[in-house]
């Protein structure tokens, strides 16, 4: 067994990565491997055989007995379906198999994950097929495979493959850029993405005694506690010893997996913590995330507590996003956010700057929309969550840059004249010289943007989706701009380009305080979408202009996004209808119940007291009764309201339905939070029927 104490041995020792391919297949057939992996060509079936009897060997040497197709259905998670690597023998015994084949491809069944129509149900066939950018891992007894997931006929059942079809897109229009700009070296461009995982530790035993939390990841009521993070004491404080040993073993099954965990800390709510990794390419950043949202579950069963990876499980404290770190990296190594040293590297530098402001401008409606549900809707817009305006925060140092660009001005850092790109020597920015906006959407953060608005359970590979599908058609923009000018007018061209652009798209700029009343109206005369709610985004998604950029750079067809649009209508519906219903369960099985118990009990003691009470004049029993007795009539009748509004909803099948669900049964079930954590308040501990907030956010 391997020692924490011998991280570099333990890293990835678990992933059939090219070191480990290496040591079980020839070189002959590894360089065949790379050749495809660079070129994009088809694996020969007999390098496939002999990468399979490598895995196999190499897994069972770990304890595998099983393979498995590991893929990312539309519902959001991970799928997987196992095979044992037995196979009989003929001699009444078996032996271990595992061929090429069953590598490449898989045929699990489809009909049952979400389709939006692309399979009928008596339509069951969908394939699975290995996806070799990705490194193949051991994970509890199987060999893990990661694979894309589609159907019958081709289309795209899962979030891998768009997302693979974005990359390719960004690298082909990121490099038709740096051929003009004179960049014959660079063979590949990556998009690049960090996603810092927020999360809450709880109590196994408290959390198992509250549904709402087992069934809908939130607390659908509760009274606040007198301390939650008014102090900001838990933020950054000493991690306690449970939740430390939580965490270690966590790091030890990420390392293992080669997911390198780099950060850990208390965040601001109490029993709320992140972990941050080394950003990595965003199909390897993808996969892992997904990886480390299993495992962090998984890890905290042992430790007998609950990973909650909702976005905001408890009302009135900060939720949990999933902070995406995004830039753009060549195969040199090169960050093409960075900014650099020389002319050259200046122009390219505010060239990719000015396709990404100017694409989230653009496309603002579809980036919301790539983070719009039912759970995130709950989180945007408070407790130091972004607002639902996309902007972005480029800080003092960098606007400086934009405005002298735009305004044909002096940069007044150092005195510097007007700076013309690619012709002038920009000044070096240094990496963080402006304070941290929290209240941005997007913010750049030295050599990256930081897309501050997933939320915690989201899988990223639909932000990055969209984040690179738009910058490539921006890139694809200016190299079709570019293209026919000859070197001479090059650098005044890009100049030119770049200050057109900034001027046209500098709304989507905003260096303020996104949490401040008058930025409303200040978006709302700039022009920008305020899309609050997930009802008020999905319009948004299916608009010709969107279908048209996601066919042209053959990331999403039109049915394919049809269908995504019905998948996301279908979810946010039935997410509130179950949550709309489990309240209503907990409400009438266990709460007026709870409440009449005590208020039986209050009558009681004002009945023996009833002498007493004449003589003061006084009657807290009564009082008290007639509250609570007021209190749960209200309840009742908001139930049965409720009850009444889910039995004539709409079918779950347009954007009708998910403003229904919004306006009226969100709008309902709110009233009965307000109205249950009043009564929470005035019944004591040992009458009610479900931990409490206190109990809950202090146990650990």
């Amino acid at each position: 067994m391997i020692e924490r104490n011998n991280i570099p041995e333990m890293f990835a020792s678990h992933v059939f990565n090219e070191k480990t391919m290496k040591k079980y297949i020839s070189e002959e057939h590894y360089k065949l491997y790379k050749s495809c992996i660079e070129s994009g060509k088809s694996l020969p079936m007999e390098t496939a055989e002999a990468i399979a009897e490598g895995m196999k060997n190499w897994a069972i040497s770990l304890g595998a007995t099983h393979y498995t197709h590991w893929f990312q259905p539309l519902n959001g998670g991970t799928a997987e379906k196992h095979e044992s690597f037995i196979a009989p023998d003929g001699k009444g015994s078996v032996i271990m198999e595992f061929s090429g084949k069953e590598l490449v491809k898989g045929e699990p069944d489809a009909s049952s994950f979400p389709s939006g129509g692309l399979r009928a149900t008596f339509e069951a066939r969908g394939y699975s097929a290995w996806d070799p950018t990705s490194h193949a891992f051991v994970y509890d007894g199987s060999l893990c495979i990661p694979t894309m997931f589609f159907s019958y006929s081709g289309e795209a059942l899962d979030k891998k493959t768009p997302l693979l079809r974005s990359i390719r897109a960004l690298n082909t229009q990121a490099l038709r850029v740096l051929r003009i700009l004179g960049d014959k070296e660079t063979d590949s461009v990556t998009p690049m993405a960090g996603a810092e995982q927020e999360y809450f530790l709880l109590e196994k035993e408290l959390y198992k005694e509250r549904e709402d939390l087992q069934i809908c990841g939130r607390t659908l009521f509760g009274a606040r506690p007198p301390k939650t993070q008014q102090l900001d004491d838990h933020y950054f404080g000493t991690i306690k010893p449970r939740v430390s040993a939580f965490m270690k073993d966590l790091e030890e099954e990420l390392w293992k997996l080669g997911i390198p965990a780099k950060t850990k800390h208390n965040e601001v709510a109490p029993s709320q913590h992140e972990m941050a990794p080394v950003y990595s390419d965003s199909n390897t950043a993808n996969d892992q995330n997904q990886l480390t949202m299993n495992l962090m579950r998984r890890v905290a069963d042992r430790h007998g507590l609950v990973c909650v990876l909702s976005e905001k499980p408890f009302d009135g404290v900060n939720g949990s996003g999933k902070h995406n770190n995004w830039s753009i990296a060549t195969d040199r190594g090169e960050n093409l956010f960075s900014p650099g040293k020389t002319p050259d590297q200046n122009a390219r530098f505010l060239l990719f700057l000015t396709a990404f402001i100017s694409a989230v401008d653009d496309y603002q409606e579809l980036l919301r929309c790539s983070v719009s549900y039912a759970g995130n809707d709950n989180r945007l817009g408070g407790n130091e969550a972004p607002p639902a305006i996309i902007s972005i925060f480029l800080g003092s140092e960098l606007q400086g840059v934009v405005d002298s660009i735009v305004n044909d001005s002096s940069y007044s850092r150092a005195d510097i004249k007007p700076i013309r790109v690619g012709i002038d020597t920009m000044p070096v920015i240094p990496r963080d010289t402006t304070d941290r906006n929290r209240t941005s959407p997007i913010a750049f953060t030295g050599n990256k943007f930081e897309f501050r608005m997933p939320g915690s359970s989201q899988s990223i590979a639909g932000p990055n989706v969209i984040l690179n599908t738009i910058v490539a058609e921006k890139l694809g923009e200016y190299a079709d701009r570019l293209s026919s000018v000859d070197e001479k007018n090059l650098k005044s061209s890009l100049h030119d380009l770049i200050r057109d652009e900034l001027i046209r798209h500098s709304r989507i700029v905003f260096n303020g305080n996104g949490y401040d009343s008058s930025w409303v109206e200040e978006a709302k005369n700039r022009r920008l979408s305020n899309l609050r709610t997930t009802a008020d985004a999905l319009p948004c998604y299916l608009t010709e202009k969107n279908i048209a950029l996601m066919e042209k750079h053959k990331v999403l067809s039109r049915s394919e996004m049809i269908a995504r649009d019905e998948i996301h209508i279908e979810k946010y519906c039935n997410i509130i209808s179950i949550e709309a219903n489990t309240l209503i369960d907990m409400t009438q099985r266990e709460i007026i119940p709870a409440v009449s118990d005590f208020e039986a009990r209050l009558c009681s003691t004002a009945i023996s007291r009833k002498e007493l009470i004449k003589k003061a004049s006084l009657n807290v029993e009564t009082s008290l009764c007639l509250r609570l007795a007021e209190a749960n009539a209200s309840l009742q009748s908001l139930i049965e309201k409720l009850r009444s509004a889910l039995s004539n909803s709409p079918e779950f099948s347009d954007y009708a339905a998910a403003r229904y669900f919004h306006d009226e049964i969100l709008s309902l079930m709110n009233e009965i939070r307000d109205v249950i954590n009043v009564e929470e308040q005035l019944v004591p501990q040992k009458y009610w029927p479900y931990p409490s907030y206190r109990q809950l956010l202090f146990s650990v």
